[in-house]
Protein backbone atom coordinates (compact mmCIF):
# COMPACT_ATOMS: atom_id res chain seq x y z
CA UNK A 1 0.00 0.00 0.00
CA UNK A 2 1.32 3.83 -1.09
CA UNK A 3 1.11 5.82 2.01
CA UNK A 4 1.07 9.97 1.49
CA UNK A 5 0.26 12.30 4.42
CA UNK A 6 -3.47 13.02 2.81
CA UNK A 7 -4.44 9.49 3.74
CA UNK A 8 -3.38 10.06 7.30
CA UNK A 9 -4.70 13.32 7.61
CA UNK A 10 -8.24 11.85 6.21
CA UNK A 11 -7.93 9.39 8.94
CA UNK A 12 -7.11 12.17 11.77
CA UNK A 13 -10.41 13.83 10.76
CA UNK A 14 -12.44 10.88 12.61
CA UNK A 15 -10.65 12.14 15.99
CA UNK A 16 -12.73 14.78 17.77
CA UNK A 17 -10.85 16.91 20.16
CA UNK A 18 -13.23 16.34 23.66
CA UNK A 19 -15.43 19.53 24.58
CA UNK A 20 -14.98 21.37 21.45
CA UNK A 21 -16.48 18.89 19.00
CA UNK A 22 -13.82 19.80 16.31
CA UNK A 23 -11.62 17.18 14.76
CA UNK A 24 -7.50 17.06 15.05
CA UNK A 25 -7.14 18.19 11.67
CA UNK A 26 -10.02 21.13 11.88
CA UNK A 27 -8.11 22.31 14.99
CA UNK A 28 -4.35 22.09 13.19
CA UNK A 29 -3.12 19.96 16.01
CA UNK A 30 -1.18 17.62 13.49
CA UNK A 31 2.22 19.74 13.26
CA UNK A 32 4.07 19.57 9.79
CA UNK A 33 6.95 17.62 10.86
CA UNK A 34 4.97 14.03 9.39
CA UNK A 35 7.15 11.54 8.40
CA UNK A 36 6.17 8.14 6.39
CA UNK A 37 9.00 5.31 5.48
CA UNK A 38 7.03 2.46 3.99
CA UNK A 39 4.61 1.23 6.54
CA UNK A 40 5.99 3.28 9.46
CA UNK A 41 3.98 6.93 10.19
CA UNK A 42 5.31 9.89 13.05
CA UNK A 43 4.45 13.13 13.57
CA UNK A 44 3.37 15.31 16.46
CA UNK A 45 0.38 16.57 18.18
CA UNK A 46 0.19 20.13 19.50
CA UNK A 47 -2.00 20.83 22.63
CA UNK A 48 -2.66 24.44 23.75
CA UNK A 49 -1.02 23.23 27.68
CA UNK A 50 1.71 20.88 28.79
CA UNK A 51 -0.69 19.18 30.87
CA UNK A 52 -3.40 19.19 29.06
CA UNK A 53 -5.70 16.19 30.53
CA UNK A 54 -6.87 14.81 27.34
CA UNK A 55 -3.19 14.09 25.98
CA UNK A 56 -3.08 10.48 26.07
CA UNK A 57 -7.18 9.86 25.11
CA UNK A 58 -6.39 11.74 21.97
CA UNK A 59 -3.28 10.31 21.11
CA UNK A 60 -4.52 6.75 21.45
CA UNK A 61 -7.14 7.50 19.27
CA UNK A 62 -5.37 8.80 16.79
CA UNK A 63 -3.56 5.79 16.82
CA UNK A 64 -6.72 3.73 16.02
CA UNK A 65 -8.13 5.67 14.00
CA UNK A 66 -4.95 5.45 11.52
CA UNK A 67 -4.79 1.90 11.75
CA UNK A 68 -9.16 1.64 11.63
CA UNK A 69 -9.40 3.99 8.31
CA UNK A 70 -5.44 3.66 6.68
CA UNK A 71 -4.52 0.21 7.87
CA UNK A 72 -3.74 -2.11 10.74
CA UNK A 73 -0.37 -2.82 8.90
CA UNK A 74 0.94 0.70 9.69
CA UNK A 75 3.66 1.27 12.11
CA UNK A 76 2.31 4.16 14.27
CA UNK A 77 2.19 3.36 18.15
CA UNK A 78 4.77 4.97 19.73
CA UNK A 79 5.10 7.01 16.81
CA UNK A 80 3.42 10.05 17.48
CA UNK A 81 4.47 12.83 19.91
CA UNK A 82 2.62 15.12 21.95
CA UNK A 83 3.70 18.62 21.71
CA UNK A 84 2.59 21.82 24.31
CA UNK A 85 1.75 24.76 22.36
CA UNK A 86 4.50 27.79 23.09
CA UNK A 87 3.85 31.64 22.46
CA UNK A 88 5.81 32.71 19.50
CA UNK A 89 9.18 33.56 20.76
CA UNK A 90 9.78 37.48 20.31
CA UNK A 91 11.66 39.43 17.78
CA UNK A 92 14.89 40.59 18.56
CA UNK A 93 14.06 44.12 19.28
CA UNK A 94 11.60 43.32 21.43
CA UNK A 95 13.85 40.76 23.76
CA UNK A 96 13.88 41.81 27.43
CA UNK A 97 11.39 44.34 27.42
CA UNK A 98 12.07 44.61 31.37
CA UNK A 99 15.93 45.16 31.49
CA UNK A 100 17.35 49.10 31.57
CA UNK A 101 20.90 48.56 30.45
CA UNK A 102 22.52 45.55 28.85
CA UNK A 103 26.12 45.59 28.62
CA UNK A 104 28.71 43.09 27.34
CA UNK A 105 32.35 42.57 28.62
CA UNK A 106 34.98 41.27 26.57
CA UNK A 107 38.92 40.62 26.08
CA UNK A 108 40.60 40.29 23.24
CA UNK A 109 42.53 36.95 24.58
CA UNK A 110 41.86 34.61 26.98
CA UNK A 111 43.46 34.66 30.60
CA UNK A 112 42.91 38.51 31.23
CA UNK A 113 40.31 37.94 34.50
CA UNK A 114 37.55 39.32 32.02
CA UNK A 115 35.10 36.58 33.75
CA UNK A 116 36.38 37.35 37.32
CA UNK A 117 35.71 41.02 36.62
CA UNK A 118 32.30 40.03 34.94
CA UNK A 119 31.47 38.37 38.09
CA UNK A 120 32.29 40.95 40.59
CA UNK A 121 31.43 43.40 38.84
CA UNK A 122 27.59 41.82 38.97
CA UNK A 123 27.87 41.25 42.91
CA UNK A 124 29.52 45.36 43.49
CA UNK A 125 26.19 46.40 41.38
CA UNK A 126 23.65 44.45 43.43
CA UNK A 127 25.22 45.32 46.45
CA UNK A 128 24.53 48.95 45.49
CA UNK A 129 20.97 48.33 45.85
CA UNK A 130 20.56 47.50 41.71
CA UNK A 131 18.36 44.57 39.91
CA UNK A 132 21.39 42.48 37.88
CA UNK A 133 21.24 39.50 35.34
CA UNK A 134 24.25 37.64 34.51
CA UNK A 135 24.52 35.14 31.41
CA UNK A 136 27.64 33.66 31.12
CA UNK A 137 27.90 33.42 27.27
CA UNK A 138 31.38 32.06 27.29
CA UNK A 139 30.02 28.74 25.57
CA UNK A 140 33.82 26.78 25.32
CA UNK A 141 34.85 27.72 29.00
CA UNK A 142 32.16 28.42 31.36
CA UNK A 143 33.12 29.44 34.51
CA UNK A 144 30.02 31.44 36.19
CA UNK A 145 28.63 28.16 38.11
CA UNK A 146 32.27 27.54 39.90
CA UNK A 147 32.40 31.30 40.75
CA UNK A 148 29.13 31.48 42.62
CA UNK A 149 29.42 28.31 44.13
CA UNK A 150 26.88 26.92 42.13
CA UNK A 151 27.81 24.01 39.97
CA UNK A 152 26.06 21.59 40.85
CA UNK A 153 22.74 23.85 40.38
CA UNK A 154 19.96 23.02 37.99
CA UNK A 155 17.24 25.78 36.99
CA UNK A 156 13.89 24.83 36.83
CA UNK A 157 11.18 25.63 33.92
CA UNK A 158 7.89 27.61 34.93
CA UNK A 159 5.25 29.05 32.94
CA UNK A 160 4.69 32.22 32.28
CA UNK A 161 1.85 34.53 29.67
CA UNK A 162 1.81 30.77 27.77
CA UNK A 163 5.31 30.11 27.56
CA UNK A 164 7.88 27.57 29.44
CA UNK A 165 10.41 29.49 30.70
CA UNK A 166 13.95 28.85 32.27
CA UNK A 167 14.17 30.08 35.65
CA UNK A 168 17.94 31.73 36.72
CA UNK A 169 19.48 30.64 39.51
CA UNK A 170 19.59 33.09 42.26
CA UNK A 171 22.77 34.38 44.36
CA UNK A 172 24.39 37.39 45.80
CA UNK A 173 21.52 39.36 44.57
CA UNK A 174 22.28 37.96 41.04
CA UNK A 175 20.02 36.23 38.56
CA UNK A 176 22.95 34.14 36.75
CA UNK A 177 22.42 31.33 33.91
CA UNK A 178 25.51 29.59 32.19
CA UNK A 179 25.63 27.02 29.14
CA UNK A 180 27.16 25.34 32.49
CA UNK A 181 24.20 24.30 33.95
CA UNK A 182 23.20 22.23 31.37
CA UNK A 183 25.97 20.42 30.47
CA UNK A 184 28.22 17.74 32.46
CA UNK A 185 31.28 20.38 34.21
CA UNK A 186 33.68 17.50 33.14
CA UNK A 187 33.20 17.62 29.22
CA UNK A 188 34.18 19.88 26.56
CA UNK A 189 31.92 21.44 24.74
CA UNK A 190 32.39 21.03 20.62
CA UNK A 191 30.08 22.95 19.20
CA UNK A 192 30.22 24.92 16.17
CA UNK A 193 29.28 28.83 15.78
CA UNK A 194 26.08 28.13 14.99
CA UNK A 195 24.84 25.78 17.80
CA UNK A 196 26.47 27.91 20.02
CA UNK A 197 25.39 30.69 19.01
CA UNK A 198 21.45 29.07 19.04
CA UNK A 199 22.19 27.81 22.41
CA UNK A 200 22.78 31.54 24.07
CA UNK A 201 19.74 33.26 22.02
CA UNK A 202 17.66 29.96 24.26
CA UNK A 203 19.28 31.45 27.48
CA UNK A 204 18.15 35.16 26.71
CA UNK A 205 15.08 34.42 25.36
CA UNK A 206 13.82 31.11 26.81
CA UNK A 207 14.65 32.54 30.17
CA UNK A 208 12.35 34.67 32.95
CA UNK A 209 15.11 37.60 33.43
CA UNK A 210 12.29 39.72 34.87
CA UNK A 211 12.82 43.58 35.75
CA UNK A 212 16.77 44.34 35.69
CA UNK A 213 18.95 47.28 35.81
CA UNK A 214 21.57 45.92 34.28
CA UNK A 215 21.82 42.94 32.46
CA UNK A 216 25.78 41.69 32.21
CA UNK A 217 26.92 39.27 29.13
CA UNK A 218 30.64 38.09 29.86
CA UNK A 219 31.47 36.98 26.81
CA UNK A 220 34.18 34.57 24.84
CA UNK A 221 37.78 36.19 24.82
CA UNK A 222 38.70 37.60 21.26
CA UNK A 223 35.74 38.46 18.48
CA UNK A 224 33.88 35.69 16.69
CA UNK A 225 30.20 35.01 15.76
CA UNK A 226 29.26 34.42 18.84
CA UNK A 227 30.00 38.45 19.88
CA UNK A 228 28.14 39.15 16.34
CA UNK A 229 25.09 37.16 17.22
CA UNK A 230 24.46 38.82 20.95
CA UNK A 231 25.00 42.50 19.01
CA UNK A 232 22.32 41.57 16.83
CA UNK A 233 20.35 39.82 18.78
CA UNK A 234 20.12 42.48 21.62
CA UNK A 235 20.03 46.30 21.96
CA UNK A 236 23.35 46.29 23.71
CA UNK A 237 24.04 49.69 25.57
CA UNK A 238 27.63 49.45 25.84
CA UNK A 239 30.62 47.27 25.99
CA UNK A 240 33.53 47.40 28.73
CA UNK A 241 36.98 45.76 27.04
CA UNK A 242 38.88 43.87 29.98
CA UNK A 243 43.05 43.82 29.73
CA UNK A 244 46.27 43.58 31.53
CA UNK A 245 49.09 45.65 31.47
CA UNK A 246 50.99 43.40 29.03
CA UNK A 247 51.66 45.06 25.67
CA UNK A 248 50.24 41.55 24.18
CA UNK A 249 46.60 41.82 26.29
CA UNK A 250 46.87 45.47 24.83
CA UNK A 251 47.30 44.78 21.48
CA UNK A 252 44.39 42.36 21.29
CA UNK A 253 42.44 44.55 23.50
CA UNK A 254 43.00 47.29 20.66
CA UNK A 255 41.33 44.58 18.25
CA UNK A 256 38.52 44.23 20.36
CA UNK A 257 37.65 47.73 20.69
CA UNK A 258 38.04 48.56 16.94
CA UNK A 259 35.23 45.75 16.50
CA UNK A 260 32.76 46.72 18.79
CA UNK A 261 33.43 50.44 17.61
CA UNK A 262 33.21 49.48 13.69
CA UNK A 263 30.14 49.52 11.43
CA UNK A 264 29.09 46.12 11.19
CA UNK A 265 28.95 45.72 14.95
CA UNK A 266 28.29 50.02 16.20
CA UNK A 267 28.09 48.98 19.95
CA UNK A 268 29.32 52.07 22.39
CA UNK A 269 32.55 51.15 24.44
CA UNK A 270 31.90 52.20 27.86
CA UNK A 271 35.61 52.01 28.94
CA UNK A 272 38.39 49.78 29.84
CA UNK A 273 39.36 47.76 33.25
CA UNK A 274 42.61 47.27 33.50
CA UNK A 275 43.25 43.68 35.71
CA UNK A 276 45.95 42.63 36.86
CA UNK A 277 47.37 45.72 37.08
CA UNK A 278 49.81 45.32 40.57
CA UNK A 279 50.63 42.88 42.60
CA UNK A 280 49.95 43.67 46.53
CA UNK A 281 50.86 41.02 49.29
CA UNK A 282 48.68 40.73 51.79
CA UNK A 283 51.74 41.24 54.70
CA UNK A 284 52.41 44.62 52.38
CA UNK A 285 49.10 46.11 51.99
CA UNK A 286 50.47 50.14 50.49
CA UNK A 287 53.31 48.19 48.40
CA UNK A 288 52.53 48.10 44.57
CA UNK A 289 54.30 45.42 42.26
CA UNK A 290 53.45 45.96 38.48
CA UNK A 291 54.90 42.23 37.53
CA UNK A 292 52.82 42.97 33.77
CA UNK A 293 54.08 46.40 33.17
CA UNK A 294 53.05 50.37 34.50
CA UNK A 295 49.94 51.75 33.04
CA UNK A 296 49.57 50.09 29.83
CA UNK A 297 45.51 50.02 30.38
CA UNK A 298 45.92 54.27 31.14
CA UNK A 299 47.73 54.42 28.05
CA UNK A 300 45.74 52.54 25.41
CA UNK A 301 42.40 54.37 27.27
CA UNK A 302 44.01 57.82 26.46
CA UNK A 303 45.02 56.30 22.89
CA UNK A 304 41.46 55.56 22.24
CA UNK A 305 39.83 58.46 23.66
CA UNK A 306 37.51 55.76 26.28
CA UNK A 307 37.47 55.96 29.99
CA UNK A 308 39.57 53.94 32.11
CA UNK A 309 36.69 52.56 34.55
CA UNK A 310 39.24 50.86 37.23
CA UNK A 311 42.40 49.28 37.83
CA UNK A 312 42.37 45.99 39.76
CA UNK A 313 45.16 44.92 41.50
CA UNK A 314 46.34 40.87 41.95
CA UNK A 315 45.41 40.36 45.16
CA UNK A 316 45.49 36.54 46.88
CA UNK A 317 41.48 37.04 47.96
CA UNK A 318 40.50 37.75 44.67
CA UNK A 319 41.67 34.03 43.39
CA UNK A 320 40.23 32.70 46.42
CA UNK A 321 36.95 34.11 46.06
CA UNK A 322 36.57 33.04 42.58
CA UNK A 323 37.75 29.28 43.26
CA UNK A 324 35.25 29.32 46.08
CA UNK A 325 32.62 30.69 44.68
CA UNK A 326 32.36 33.53 47.07
CA UNK A 327 33.38 36.86 44.27
CA UNK A 328 35.59 39.45 46.54
CA UNK A 329 33.56 41.96 46.07
CA UNK A 330 31.00 40.39 48.85
CA UNK A 331 33.89 42.05 51.13
CA UNK A 332 33.80 46.04 50.73
CA UNK A 333 36.49 46.14 53.61
CA UNK A 334 39.31 44.71 51.81
CA UNK A 335 40.87 46.64 48.66
CA UNK A 336 39.78 44.18 46.71
CA UNK A 337 36.51 44.20 46.98
CA UNK A 338 36.94 48.56 46.92
CA UNK A 339 38.69 48.09 43.57
CA UNK A 340 35.08 46.50 42.26
CA UNK A 341 32.52 48.01 44.28
CA UNK A 342 34.50 51.30 43.06
CA UNK A 343 34.15 49.47 39.27
CA UNK A 344 30.62 49.34 39.69
CA UNK A 345 29.91 53.22 40.78
CA UNK A 346 32.05 54.13 37.90
CA UNK A 347 30.44 52.13 35.42
CA UNK A 348 26.65 53.35 36.45
CA UNK A 349 27.90 56.85 36.13
CA UNK A 350 29.11 55.67 32.37
CA UNK A 351 26.06 54.57 31.87
CA UNK A 352 23.70 57.41 33.21
CA UNK A 353 25.88 59.66 30.80
CA UNK A 354 25.45 58.02 27.58
CA UNK A 355 21.61 57.37 28.28
CA UNK A 356 21.41 61.06 29.00
CA UNK A 357 23.38 62.37 25.87
CA UNK A 358 21.26 59.43 23.97
CA UNK A 359 17.90 60.92 25.01
CA UNK A 360 19.26 64.43 24.40
CA UNK A 361 19.88 63.72 20.78
CA UNK A 362 16.29 62.42 20.67
CA UNK A 363 14.65 65.43 21.57
CA UNK A 364 16.67 67.26 19.11
CA UNK A 365 15.79 64.82 16.32
CA UNK A 366 12.12 65.30 17.36
CA UNK A 367 12.24 68.99 17.56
Amino acid sequence: MNLYPKLILDALQNVRYPGTGKNMVEMGMIEDDMRIERNKVSFSVVFEKPNDPFIKSVVKAAETAILTYVSPDIEIKGNITAKAKQAPRPEPEKLLPQVKNIIAIASGKGGVGKSTVSANLAVALAQLGYKVGLLDADIYGPSMPKMFGEEEAHPQMEAVNGRELIVPVEKYGVKLLSIGFFVNKEDALVWRGTMAGNALKQLIADAHWGELDYFLLDLPPGTSDIHLTLVQTLAVTGVIVVTTPQEVALADARKGINMFTGEKVNVPVLGLVENMAWFTPAELPENKYYLFGKDGGKKLAEELKVPLLGEIPIVQSICEGGDAGKPVALNESNASGLAFQQLARKVVAQVDYRNKNREASRRVVVK
